[in-house]
């Protein structure tokens, strides 16, 4: 039997740490090892204990979340950051993303969405929900997004970055394709070098931005 996933979660209200608290605890594979009420607790605590990934809520006193994600992806970027918030913040989200936190999850979501969500970023892979795709794409658009030119990306790199876009998994994007798992992976690093980014979060992010999706 595997170990469980072992999280942080990163709130100021109570009330949301004490609830997710409880849902992990009637669900196996899931271990709520550590709660902060602010970004400065959250960074010490992932110092401390070592989690696979952390829900960071981004509006929070004293050290934001924004701020703690940066820290974190400097100092430990081996764990996986999930944007726990509300759906007023899609520019918090898009700079999130950008900085490498893995998804983004609603303080409203069900309980499959998280832990679907919690699985995808302990695996390094990005779970994003169409709704929350289109969000981020609308998002990218309202900015002014300038087209990037073709010679960026080939279309087999674009191919693979609109399967990750659709929250597909490097299994499903190599069966899609016609080709291995190994290979979409390297069509991932080459995005990402040329993207200018470390995570599938901010490679879809960027693309968005810059207009390539």
């Amino acid at each position: 039997m595997s170990a469980p996933i072992r999280i942080v979660v990163a709130d100021d209200h109570l009330i949301i740490r004490q609830g997710l608290r409880l849902i992990m605890e009637t669900q196996e594979g899931f271990e709520m090892v550590g709660e902060a009420a602010d970004g400065e607790e959250a960074v010490n605590l992932c110092d401390e204990l070592k989690p696979d990934v952390v829900l960071m809520d981004l509006r929070m006193p004293g050290m934001d979340g924004l701020t703690a994600i940066e820290i974190l992806r400097t100092k430990q970027p081996e764990i996986a950051v999930v944007i726990l918030t509300t759906f007023n913040e899609d520019d918090l989200m898009m700079r999130g993303l950008r900085m490498g936190a893995k998804g983004y999850l609603l303080k409203d979501t069900d309980r499959e969405t998280l832990f679907n969500t919690i699985r995808a970023a302990s695996r390094g892979e990005t779970l994003l929900r169409p709704e929350i795709m289109k969000r981020v794409l609308a998002q990218g658009n309202e900015t002014g997004a300038v087209t990037s030119s073709p010679a960026d990306l080939t279309e087999r790199e674009l191919e693979v970055l609109r399967g990750v876009a659709q929250g597909e998994r490097s299994k499903e994007i190599a069966m899609r394709l016609g080709i291995t798992e190994r290979t979409v992976k390297a069509h991932l690093a080459s995005i990402y070098n040329r993207l200018g980014v470390d995570s599938r979060a901010a490679a879809i992010a960027v693309a968005a931005q810059r207009g390539i999706l």
